[in-house]
């Protein structure tokens, strides 16, 4: 097919075109979008309406537009054209999960980043939570003993102390957990494929919300802290061939008659 005159032209521009030109174009998008107070749903102006409005060749607005898909920001949707999409979230959990290793080093940083965390943010729990609000923690707690199997343990696991850190009232520090979601998910369910005493899990649950009812700073520190040290015990050497070896079911559970080992990873 015979190349019209604009066409040879952008192919010859094109062809050197330079990471500047795109990473002023993406800025350029990026104003459009919070300019015209754009929203998840909306539809960018096509490839030629940008060319026209920035005075870009083809390559470079498609080179910009898909250096934006890569942050989560525009879905492409065939005949519509870049659609804002809502995925930020799950492009950086997934860089994230991607950069860090799988190891026993990478375990000890993470329970250490939770224990800063979950252990801090007891003063403002306690102060600020309702009883309605314990009892719907208490709820996704006793929700761990019905799990099938280790995968969906761990994500109710995990969904108790995401529960809990929403109860800080820190969007920023729930998003922070929830980027590290993946790496955290994994952590647990190797240790539930180790150790997978469901009512154990629970019962240490509990008597973290128990200190929390009887606003008692000092019980609820040491328990979260003694909760998340005591999987220190359990992980193997080698997190990574550990994922291979995790059990695909609950065994049946005991009922303890001591509340000396009620933790889990």
């Amino acid at each position: 097919m015979e190349q019209t005159g604009q066409d040879r032209a952008e192919a010859t521009e094109d062809a050197g075109v330079s990471s500047s030109a795109v990473d002023q174009t993406v800025r350029q998008i990026l104003d459009l979008i919070r300019n015209r107070a754009m929203s998840v749903g909306d539809v960018l102006p096509t490839e030629r309406e940008l060319c026209e409005l920035f005075g870009a060749s083809r390559n470079t607005i498609r080179e910009a537009l898909r250096t934006i898909r890569t942050y989560g920001l525009i879905d492409p949707k065939p005949r519509v054209g870049a659609v804002l999409a809502d995925r930020q979230n799950v492009a950086i959990q997934n860089f994230f999960a991607a950069q860090m290793d799988i190891s026993k080093t990478s375990f000890h940083d993470i329970q250490g980043f939770r224990r800063i965390i979950e252990a801090s943010i007891g003063d403002h729990v306690i102060l600020n939570a309702s009883a309605a609000e314990l009892d719907a923690l208490d709820e996704v707690n006793g929700l761990i003993e019905t799990s099938k199997d280790v995968q969906e343990a761990a994500q109710r696991d995990f969904d108790f102390h995401l529960a809990l850190v929403k109860l800080a009232g820190n969007r920023m520090l729930v998003q922070t957990y929830q980027f590290l979601s993946p790496v955290i998910l994994h952590i647990m369910t190797v240790g539930k494929s180790i150790r997978p005493i469901l009512s154990e899990t629970r019962r240490a649950h509990g008597e973290i919300i128990a200190a929390l009812r009887a606003r008692d700073r000092i019980a609820y520190s040491y328990l979260m802290s003694r909760h998340l040290d005591f999987g220190l015990r359990f992980v193997p050497d080698d997190l990574e061939n550990a994922r291979t070896r995790t059990s695909p079911a609950i065994p049946a559970q005991p009922n303890p008659t001591s509340s000396k080992d009620l933790h889990h990873v």
